[in-house]
């Protein structure tokens, strides 16, 4: 019904699940980071904006004009403060992503590479075996072919292999040349010289 064979291959099903393991343990460490990642954005966009909204509460209750330039000047630093935070707590989550893929990749590394080449060998050996039928059936097919009237087990068939009457033995045996030597002539000449004497 379905076009697969319904037994996996051992080999192949160890590979694959390997494989998948591997690749789940890296998108759980991808996805972690990321989500450390929007994490981080979220709490610098929520402190900037506060930062904004209490200049812009100062600078609005500013009676004059240098109240409005000291509010303005006295944010600037806490601001800058908060983003070099920002850049370490990127610089901090990059290298702890690199040293987590890097542990993710150890623990699955041998494992996948003996499963590939488990399943490598056993491609291998099948298509090997596979070559060997080929081989083997086109050898057969070709011995059938080139010769038509012999039998599997060599013997030769008997519906023309064997004329009735003993006629095919005397055009084969050899014949007697006129200088009496025992020459074998092909089956013409062997005629043409029976006619002659």
């Amino acid at each position: 019904m379905y076009p697969f064979p319904s037994t996996i291959n051992p080999a192949l099903r160890s590979h694959v699940d390997a494989q998948t393991a591997y690749l789940n343990d890296i998108s759980k460490s991808f996805f972690r980071s990321f989500q450390q990642m929007i994490d981080l954005n979220i709490q610098l966009t929520q402190t900037m904006l506060e930062e904004t909204a209490l200049i812009g509460k100062q600078v609005v209750s500013a009676d004059r004009q240098s109240e409005v330039l000291g509010a303005a000047a006295s944010r600037a630093q806490p601001a800058s403060d908060k983003l070099r935070a920002y850049q370490q707590h990127i610089t901090r989550l990059a290298a702890d992503t690199q040293v987590e893929l890097a542990r993710v990749t150890e623990q699955h590394g041998q494992t996948t590479a003996r499963t590939a080449r488990v399943l490598a060998d056993e491609v291998v050996r099948d298509a090997t075996e596979q070559t060997e039928r080929g081989l083997r059936a086109q050898q057969e097919t070709v011995r059938q072919y080139s010769d038509p009237f012999v039998r599997g087990d060599g013997a030769a068939r008997a519906n023309g292999a064997a004329a009735p009457g003993g006629s095919e033995s005397s055009l084969s045996s050899p014949q007697l040349s006129p200088q009496g030597g025992d020459k074998q002539q092909p089956a013409g000449q062997a005629t043409r010289t029976v006619s002659a004497h």
